[in-house]
């Protein structure tokens, strides 16, 4: 045995392995999507090194026991049943770090994360600040806006304006122009998002909006067809940038079903772009992540128009999809990071002192 194998064999029998709970599901529409997420991540944790723990969030945020949690994991929902949060919190104590593979509301918006650091818990991912700013997209506009980096032209609106004054709401909407985006302001996978081709399909989209969240925001087109370009962070205090990647779709945006039904997007990776744009992109996606105090991952994306140039910012995601065919681990592994070494990174951030 080489001295380089004897070693590696002392470190994995004399080191205890980590306790990780993997929390997964949620009361958002993006639950089934977790799960998805979730079991992807623990196929991939080294069992030498890493004793895991999964629970399952129902959509009634009810926390299931470990063994209804791997049949959930199974079937792919998990509509009702488990125990209070507060007590299978205190249960946790023996965890040495918790993986909140959680997505949208109630999960990614920094109302786990604070929670979890209440009970004293290392965890995945972007703190309170980071993932409460970085899941309104409001807030992230006025963030980056703050910083000076480029985005859509855009305006928002509240639900009880929009029964008290809904013309005003419409005139709002008209300084944009048409075609626009209108979304709710905490929401992901484009749940509730209407890309609206002119005033008379306006109020159906505000309708749809206002049914997800109290604030809506509107979103000015960025070109007649710009490219959709991402970027994934790694890092706490000095992220790294992966190569950048881009989307192709046949749809006229990037919807739920083309998110998440096979074949209905393609991914590049790297994008064919520019070398001086791909790398003001990464250049920006880091400073994005700064600018909202994320920490361990994040997904930036952008918006490229090939006629002008010009790159604008359109989202972070402070918790993106995580199995192993999503654009997140894609472009980290073509960053040189296969998905179990991504995984076994993100935790290792974690327990990082920051």
């Amino acid at each position: 045995m080489s001295d380089a194998a004897q070693l590696n064999s002392v470190l994995s029998t004399s080191q205890p392995r980590r306790r990780v709970l993997l929390l997964a599901g949620g009361q958002s529409e993006e639950h089934e999507v977790s799960l998805s997420s979730a079991r992807s991540v623990l196929a991939a944790l080294p069992a030498d090194r890493y004793d895991v723990t999964a629970v399952v969030v129902s959509k009634e945020g009810r926390w299931l026991p470990s063994s209804e949690t791997e049949r959930v994991l199974g079937v792919g929902s998990a509509d009702t049943g488990g125990d209070s949060m507060l007590t299978r919190v205190a249960e946790a104590a023996g965890y040495d770090v918790v993986f909140p593979l959680l997505h949208g509301p109630m999960g990614e918006d920094g109302t786990v994360q604070g929670l979890l650091t209440l009970a004293g818990l290392p965890f995945v991912g972007s703190g309170v600040l980071g993932s409460s700013v970085g899941m309104d997209k409001i807030m992230t506009k006025r963030v980056l806006e703050a910083v000076g980096i480029p985005q859509v032209a855009w305006r928002q609106a509240a639900r009880a304006e929009w029964r008290r004054d809904p013309q005003g709401v419409r005139d709002r909407a008209a300084e944009l122009g048409f075609p626009q985006f209108v979304k709710p302001a905490n929401m992901g996978s484009s749940v509730g998002v209407s890309k609206v081709h002119d005033a008379g399909e306006l109020d159906a989209a505000l309708d749809l909006a206002f049914r997800h969240d109290r604030r809506v925001i509107l979103e000015a087109m960025a070109a007649s067809k710009p490219r959709e370009i991402e970027v994934g962070v790694l890092g706490n205090d000095d992220p790294i940038a992966s190569p950048v990647g881009e989307l192709r779709f046949a749809t006229e945006f990037y919807d739920y079903d083309t998110k998440y039904q096979a074949g209905r997007a393609e991914m590049l990776i790297p994008a064919p772009l520019p070398a001086e744009v791909s790398e003001r992109v990464r250049e920006l996606a880091i400073e994005a992540f700064r600018a909202l105090d994320c920490a361990g991952l994040s997904r930036v994306d952008f918006f490229y128009d090939e006629q002008t140039g010009e790159v604008l910012l359109n989202e972070i995601n402070t918790m993106p999809g995580f199995t192993t065919t999503s654009m997140y681990p894609s472009l980290l592994e073509a960053h040189g990071l296969s998905y179990p070494e991504l995984v076994t990174r993100l935790i290792e951030l974690a327990l990082e002192e920051r």
